[in-house]
């Protein structure tokens, strides 16, 4: 049994380095799966580099926004900005408002980046794009030093396919010249990505108010707080049930079952940075913690129906 809870310990705390493990996994076999079941280069000057350019940047800009859309922070930033315009920058914080955003914008760009990455460096949604340009500086590149220029030019879309009338010799080494190409793009993405990602984590590190051990129990704390937080959430939404459910079915008055007023719904929702003037690790503490806290009781909790949200 020990043994069981040192593993599930270990991946509990490398959750993170397996959640982008399993995103590299899906991105490659999403790609491999595009290139050999729906990606069908036309082979013709008109559609090679638009059709070509589509499938290399159209899955990354869904994952794109896929990753804004499932971002639990941008939601919390976002929710109520039409109403109260101010709660995207309390108190004037535009800085802190922007690195929120970058945040946001850095963790939402992990997907397409591995996608750019995985497509450039197998090649073949890149190859049908460049085949595709009558630019005569890329032309003039692929198709120096070849005996029969014109005709490389005009049989260059044509390469990605098998059925272009240039000798196979000449064919494989513009292959090889386009799939070089492109692994030298995904490697070079793959080389910013590190190294963005390094000095950004080493800036956010350096700045960082309080020590190492104090942020990994922070970071602990967030999620042990997220976690309960869930799990209060079921079990309270499950009373609220049962018991509109009994009155309802019974034909009694309800039970009194108070909740936490608009109010503090609104503080313990607002996106919180750490503050040596008020070390708390959450706004849920900052609240539950505050001297001058508003204890009056929703006893009614419904939706305002001028603002409030229908679900099916």
């Amino acid at each position: 049994m020990d043994n069981f809870q040192t593993v599930l310990r270990f991946f509990m705390n490398q959750k993170t380095t397996i959640g982008y493990s399993f995103m590299a996994l899906l991105t490659i076999g999403g790609e491999r799966v595009f290139s050999m079941v729906s990606f069908q280069c036309p082979c013709n000057h008109e559609q090679n580099f638009s059709y070509g350019l589509t499938f290399l940047l159209g899955p990354a800009a869904v994952l794109f926004v896929l990753g804004l859309f499932f971002s639990s922070k941008l939601w919390r930033l976002y929710t109520g900005c039409c109403l109260n315009p101010m709660k995207l920058c309390p108190r004037g914080n535009c800085l802190g408002c922007f690195r929120v955003l970058l945040s946001i914008i850095t963790g939402a760009c992990v997907a397409p980046v591995m996608w750019l990455c995985v497509a450039l460096l197998n090649g073949t949604f890149y190859e049908c794009a460049i085949s595709g340009l009558d630019d005569n500086l890329v032309v003039n590149l692929f198709c120096k030093n070849k005996t029969l220029p014109d005709k490389c030019r005009e049989q260059l879309a044509l390469v990605p396919c098998d059925n272009s009338k240039l000798s196979s010799d000449e064919r494989m080494k513009l292959l090889l010249m386009f799939r070089a190409q492109s692994q030298i793009l995904g490697w070079s993405f793959i080389i910013v990505a590190a190294i963005v990602g390094l000095l950004g984590t080493c800036c956010k590190n350096c700045r960082s108010q309080v020590s190492y051990l104090q942020l990994t129990f922070w970071k602990r704390y967030i999620e042990k707080e997220k976690e309960r937080f869930d799990a209060f959430t079921v079990d309270y939404a499950t009373k609220l049930a049962e018991r509109n459910l009994q009155s309802f079915f019974e034909n009694k008055e309800p039970d009194p079952m108070p909740f936490p007023n608009h109010k503090a719904w609104e503080e313990i929702s607002a996106y919180y940075t750490f503050s040596r003037s008020e070390q708390y690790y959450s706004t849920l503490q900052r609240y539950v913690e505050r001297a001058d806290r508003d204890f009056t009781p929703e006893n009614r909790p419904v939706l305002d129906m001028e603002h409030g949200i229908e679900m099916s």
